[in-house]
């Protein structure tokens, strides 16, 4: 189910400027302006947000920090199991990295 869903809130991405799908580490995920912003690890939508939104999140136990391995949180990354949330989560996180400058 998770799969699923991710896929299908992914190919709405597609249309938008700037957004590609693809190989993220071991995961697919979308990228904007070749910067990664959404992907699925073991059926948890991750996510990049703004570090505000992400402790949030995180506080009220919606999501947990995403560790790419243990020990090694990474910052503004979050990981979501619930999927009744994802397509705002992708879309928060595709404008917040789409916004970003180098």
């Amino acid at each position: 189910m998770t799969r699923e869903t991710f896929d299908g809130l992914a190919a709405e991405h597609l249309g938008r400027p700037g957004v590609t799908f693809g190989r993220i580490w071991h995961n697919e995920g979308l990228k904007v302006n070749g910067r990664i912003y959404a992907m699925l690890v073991r059926d948890r939508l991750v996510v990049k947000l703004p570090a505000a939104q992400a402790a949030e999140l995180n506080a009220n136990g919606r999501g947990v920090p995403f560790e790419p391995s243990p020990g090694r949180r990474m910052k503004e990354w979050v990981a979501v199991a619930d999927p009744a949330g994802w397509r705002d989560l992708m879309d928060d996180a595709g404008l917040y990295v789409g916004g970003l400058t180098t």
